[in-house]
């Protein structure tokens, strides 16, 4: 492939830079459209595929060319089938094991025009699927249904792929942090509910929730975290930024350090403490991928200590936990 046609693609360009800024304001009417897209194929997700513990089934996966829901169907009668966002080619892609395919463009249309033009194309492909609540989750329009959005249709594929690009590089970062702890951890997923990428450390700790809690969360915090991710700006945080916290927040979390310097705890209301390093602050270290790690590693430190887990015990130096290939070697 020539250089144009790569260009073409979507693959090419300034913003291939590593960590490249995507400021809020450059993209928010196309990402409050590409959120309400997301919600829709998830919603189809969490429908069709066999409840895992903490949810684990009802995240993306990152792909080499956009997001992917993983095989899904069988369990409910349904074909095999997948769901992936093509954020090289902006085309949403459905599939069935048998090898039968459809596609179409994710530019031009408003929510309702792509929710009516998903449910149609798995109905082609012999794929039913009862979506129990088919509106928006925790958005400021969660009443409206999807079949009557109607306002949301900006993409601009540039944008978006600047969004693929960064969630990608922020992907590897989280899987190359992931290899540094022994114990249970989630897979590296993108959450299609509050469009961030995040990945978990659990403690051995069960935690009772309150019967008023509500279900989504009693399954989600079932058992003490400390969970590390990357978000592309909301009402608290309006612009990109790494992010950290522990459930349940220990008392003295928010007194220890974080580092890089410009990284801080931020108040969430009625949900404790945030750690936050904004993408531009760790970009203005220099080596943004180094900032970031620096960053997840402090914010574990800091939960993992006022929690009391036994942070040398689960070390995992290097992705290694053979006892003889860590040893150090003499002679």
């Amino acid at each position: 492939m020539t250089t144009t046609e790569t260009r073409r693609a979507g693959t090419a360009g300034p913003a291939d830079e590593p960590f490249a800024s995507l400021p809020l304001d450059d993209w928010a009417e196309t990402k409050e459209t590409l959120h309400r897209l997301l919600q829709v194929v998830g919603k189809i997700r969490l429908a069709a595929s066999p409840q895992r513990n903490h949810w684990w089934n009802v995240p993306f996966h990152v792909t080499g060319r956009g997001l992917t829901t993983r095989p899904m169907g069988q369990v409910d009668g349904n074909p095999i089938f997948t769901i992936d966002f093509d954020l090289v080619a902006h085309v949403l892609l459905i599939a069935t094991l048998d090898g039968r395919q459809l596609s179409f463009p994710l530019a031009g249309e408003s929510v309702a025009d792509f929710y009516r033009r998903v449910l149609a194309g798995l109905g082609d492909l012999g794929v039913r699927v009862e979506i129990d609540q088919p509106h928006p989750f925790d958005l400021p329009d969660l009443d409206r249904p999807f079949d009557q959005d109607t306002e949301h249709r900006a993409y601009d594929r540039a944008q978006v792929g600047r969004y693929w690009r960064l969630l990608s590089q922020v992907n590897l970062l989280l899987e190359e942090f992931a290899a540094r702890f022994s114990g249970k951890v989630s897979p590296v997923h993108h959450f299609w509910h509050t469009m961030d990428i995040a990945h978990t450390r659990f403690g051995e700790r069960r935690i009772d929730q309150a019967p008023e809690v509500s279900r989504v969360a009693r399954e989600a915090y079932s058992r003490e975290v400390i969970s590390f991710g990357f978000w592309f700006g909301d009402e608290t945080v309006p612009e990109p930024a790494f992010y950290a916290y522990t459930a349940p927040e220990p008392a003295s979390l928010a007194k220890e350090p974080l580092a890089p310097d410009p990284a801080r705890w931020v108040t969430r209301e009625a949900n404790g403490h945030l750690a936050v390093l904004t993408l531009d602050d760790a970009r203005a270290q220099g080596d943004a991928r180094a900032a970031a790690l620096r960053f997840y590693e402090s914010a574990y430190q800091a939960g993992a200590r006022q929690a009391g887990w036994d942070i040398e015990a689960l070390a995992c130096p290097g992705g290694i936990t053979d006892p003889v290939r860590s040893a150090p070697r003499h002679g």
